[in-house]
């Protein structure tokens, strides 16, 4: 066995082993046989490993100084399959991405200031830029506060985000296939890439309501089956080619607020149901909603700007709610920015342990 450095820890709804880049082999292939095994990718309780038995809970975060004149740290996310040894580089997750400034501080590559540190991430897998503020009073990074979020227990200390320029994040364009939307066979869709890579979709479309709980999408193997489908056809004409292999472009399900909320979703990962909604894609949902002719925009109960020029949505899921500050340019209606706040924690630090053939 050899011992590679990490840390566990917890972003947002997310968990997942923190790695320093310079721990692990530079090329991908070699990379990817490490994940595979320090997770126990290949079986579905990830037994011979420490990832959790569910895609929420079998990502990796990859952090290093930046080279880059504009950012501090590099980024580099990656979703290990739980049943099968594959590791997907394609997607961001915002929810790990809300540990990475913590980490960073923690593992020496920023110098933390006192109240709070303002760091920016450079993402690898998009190309986009984030800024994130942490809490480090004194110079210590400080989890505890009195911030909850939907889908974890408790509160803890907030970690603001603001997506920068995030439209086109995979496809270079915010609607990569010139419209706001289309009908793939009897389905009418939104192709949209903002943070993530997605296709939108009415729940009314396929029979639902929009609001059924994850385990009764995951349980109606007919509708999973129809909408990989249709996943499949959304990634040819968003210039992605082959998806099969691929977790984008993720598939959302949205229908009109039950609540006091904008919009209601189901965001699938892409093969089951995500118990709350990933940051990426809240980011996503609430862009399109603020878009005009998506169907998003269709279905949103859409608040008006306020004194600051901002609008905040809110986006109805599975646990709660998760709001998203959406910044819009006057003149031409293009997202600059979206600020989301989470939540992250720090659980263990040491070795993980891979088979040498691994490394």
């Amino acid at each position: 066995m050899q011992k590679l450095p990490c840390v566990l820890m917890r972003g947002g709804t997310s968990r997942g082993p923190f790695f320093l880049a310079s721990d692990l082999p530079a090329r991908t292939e070699a990379r990817d046989a490490v994940l595979i095994s320090a997770m126990g990718s290949g079986h579905p309780l990830q037994i011979d490993g420490i990832g959790g038995g569910n895609p929420l809970t079998s990502k990796v975060a990859i952090v290093g100084p930046s080279a880059r004149a504009d950012a501090d740290v590099d980024y580099l996310f990656a979703q290990v399959n739980v049943e099968k040894a594959l590791v997907d580089t394609a997607p961001n997750c915002g929810n790990m991405l809300s540990a990475v400034g913590p980490f960073a501080i923690e593992q020496g590559l920023v110098k933390a200031t006192d109240p709070e540190t303002r760091l920016t991430i450079f993402n690898v897998n998009t190309g986009k830029r984030v800024e994130a503020i942490i809490q480090t009073p004194g110079g210590v990074v400080d989890y505890e506060g009195d911030f909850a979020i939907a889908g974890v227990p408790g509160t803890a200390a907030p970690v603001r985000m603001a997506f920068l320029d995030a439209a086109g994040s995979k496809t270079g364009k915010l609607l990569p296939s010139d419209v706001p939307s289309q009908m793939i066979g009897d389905v009418e869709v939104s192709l949209f890439d903002m943070a993530v890579a997605a296709m939108l979709a009415d729940a009314a479309s396929f029979g639902k309501t929009g609001k059924e709980a994850p385990a009764q999408f995951d349980a109606d193997r007919d509708f999973m089956t129809r909408l990989e489908a249709l996943r499949l056809q959304a990634g040819q004409l968003m210039g992605l080619g082959d998806v099969s292999q691929m977790v984008i472009p993720k598939p959302i399900l949205l229908s009109p607020p039950a609540g006091e909320g904008t919009i209601t979703a189901r965001y699938f990962m892409p093969h089951s149901c995500h118990t709350a909604v990933a940051i990426t894609g809240a980011v996503c949902i609430a862009s399109a909603c603020c878009t005009p002719g998506t169907i998003a925009h269709r279905l949103a109960r859409l608040p008006e700007v306020d004194a600051d020029g901002r609008r905040r949505l809110i986006i109805e899921h599975p646990s709660g709610q998760t709001p998203v500050e959406i910044e819009q340019d006057p003149d031409t209606g293009v997202v600059t920015r979206a600020m989301v706040i989470r939540t992250a924690r720090r659980l263990f630090e040491g070795h993980v342990l891979v088979r040498d053939h691994a490394a």
